[in-house]
C-alpha cells in the first residue's frame, strides 16, 4: 500500500523527519539509509521536508504546540499532520536538550572560574613538623593581596576567621581564612546580606587533623585553611559572614 493512502504513517516513513531534523543517531540514520534507497516515497518526503527546521523550530517554541491537529495544513508542503506534530515535538524536545546542556556549561564554566584559582588549601610537604613548606596556594595568594580584610574569633568553639573581600562588577570576590578548627567536619562559608538573604558562597571538609591549630603536632595541622568564594552581592550590602557545619551548628561569624 502506498505510504500516503490510509489513515496512519508506518513507523519506518515517519523516520524521515527525524532524519531530516539531523537528530537521528549514528546507527539509526544508518538503518533509515537503507531503508530510504529502496523507498521512492521517503525519497519524495525528504526532498519537501528539505530547509524546514527553522519553522518547525518556531512552531515547537509556541504555547500548546504538542497539540495542534492544523499545522500540517498550514505548511507549503504538506506531509501528513502526524508526521508534522511528530516532528514539532522532536524539535522542541531537541530545543530542551540544548538549553539543559548549555546551563550545564555555563555553571561548569562559572564554578572553574571562580573556584578554580581560589578554591585551595595549603598543605605541608612533611607530616613530622619538620617537612619542607610548600609554596602558597593560589587561594593564600589571592587572600594576601585584598586589603580589605574582617577578623573574629568565636568565644565559645575558639575557631578564628579571617574574610579577605573584594568588589567585582558580577558581586563580591571572597577568600576565607579559617584557624583552630578540628575535624571531622563538612563546613560551609554563608553570607548574610544587610535585606536578611543568605547565601552559601563555598563548601568543604575538615579532615581529622584540622587547620591552623597551633599546638599540633605537625605542620600540616598547624597550617590555615584558605579557601576561596564568590556571591552576587556587594559589599556594602552584606551585613556578616558565618561559618557553620552541615548539621547548622556555627563556629564563627565575621562582621562585613
Amino acid at each position: 500500500m502506498n505510504p500516503s493512502q490510509g489513515s496512519s504513517v508506518p513507523s519506518e516513513h515517519e523516520t524521515v523527519g527525524a532524519y531530516a531534523l539531523g537528530i537521528l543517531d549514528d546507527a539509526e540514520a544508518t538503518a533509515f539509509e537503507a531503508h530510504l534507497a529502496g523507498c521512492e516515497w521517503c525519497a519524495q518526503q525528504l526532498d519537501e521536508l528539505a530547509g524546514m527546521e527553522p519553522m518547525l523550530a518556531a512552531l515547537a517554541d509556541l504555547p500548546g504546540s504538542g497539540s495542534t491537529p492544523a499545522i500540517g495544513e498550514s505548511l507549503s508542503a504538506r506531509p501528513s499532520p502526524r508526521v508534522v506534530e511528530k516532528l514539532v515535538d522532536e524539535v522542541a524536545e531537541r530545543q530542551a536538550q540544548k538549553r539543559r546542556r548549555s546551563m550545564y556549561m555555563i555553571a561548569a564554566a562559572a564554578a572553574l572560574i571562580i573556584a578554580g584559582p581560589l578554591a585551595a588549601v595549603a598543605v605541608n610537604g612533611g607530616s613530622d613538623g619538620g617537612g619542607q613548606q610548600v609554596a602558597a596556594t593560589p587561594a593564600q595568594q589571592t587572600f594576601r593581596t585584598m586589603s580589605a580584610k574582617k577578623s573574629a574569633t568565636d568565644a565559645s568553639t575558639h575557631v578564628s576567621a579571617t574574610v579577605a573581600m573584594a568588589p567585582k562588577d558580577w558581586g563580591t570576590q571572597a577568600v576565607l581564612e579559617l584557624k583552630n578548627v578540628k575535624g571531622p567536619l563538612k563546613c560551609s562559608l554563608v553570607l548574610v546580606a544587610k535585606n536578611g538573604q543568605r547565601v552559601t558562597m563555598s563548601s568543604w571538609s575538615v579532615p581529622n587533623w584540622g587547620y591552623g591549630i597551633p599546638d599540633a603536632k605537625t605542620e600540616q595541622s598547624k597550617q590555615p585553611l584558605y579557601i576561596g568564594g564568590a556571591a552576587a552581592f556587594q559589599p556594602d550590602e552584606i551585613d556578616h559572614f558565618e561559618v557553620v557545619t552541615f548539621e547548622g551548628k556555627k563556629l564563627v561569624q565575621v562582621q562585613a
